[in-house]
């Protein structure tokens, strides 16, 4: 059990920082205009939640996930 987290926490970092750049690309307004504020951490924080996904199609869970999304927010 101890392996597959720390399996999955690194998977989760490889693929972070791609899925953090995609969410921060994704932050723009109806008006077309960057996001800023609470309006970003929002919008941020829900994308990594979404994006939270493992290799093999399934969405992550427990530390995995709350690892991954930290890091995809401070990336974005």
């Amino acid at each position: 059990m101890k392996r597959l987290v720390i399996a999955a926490l690194i998977t989760s970092f490889a693929v972070g920082s791609a899925y953090a750049q995609s969410c921060s690309v994704k932050a723009v307004g109806k008006d077309g205009k960057a996001l800023a504020g609470a309006a970003k951490t929002s919008f941020l924080k829900k994308c990594c939640e979404d994006s939270a996904i493992s290799k093999d199609g399934k969405p992550l869970s427990g530390a995995a996930k709350t690892s991954y999304v930290t890091k995809c927010e401070k990336g974005g």
